[in-house]
């Protein structure tokens, strides 16, 4: 039922809908998509010195934590 009502919509063809009225021109949208796009990069990149600030330091390798890290290299057992 629902295929022969698209088939006939599909049919019918000449006939398009009016457009939705736009409230800025096309390239406006494109333009402050890239702009929202861009500060959003570059609150990313403020936070890459994270990882920078304190020296590493080796995990402890607990052997009772609920889920533990199978990375540990059999130093937990």
């Amino acid at each position: 039922m629902l295929f022969q009502q698209i088939a006939a919509t599909v049919a019918e063809g000449g006939e398009h809908e009016e457009l939705a009225p736009l409230w800025a021109e096309p390239w406006v949208f494109g333009v402050s998509i890239f702009a929202i796009l861009l500060v959003m990069m570059f609150i990313t990149l403020s936070y890459t010195n994270l990882g920078k600030r304190h020296s590493v330091t080796e995990e402890h390798a607990d052997p009772h934590r609920q889920h533990p890290n199978k990375h540990d290299h059999g130093q937990g057992h």
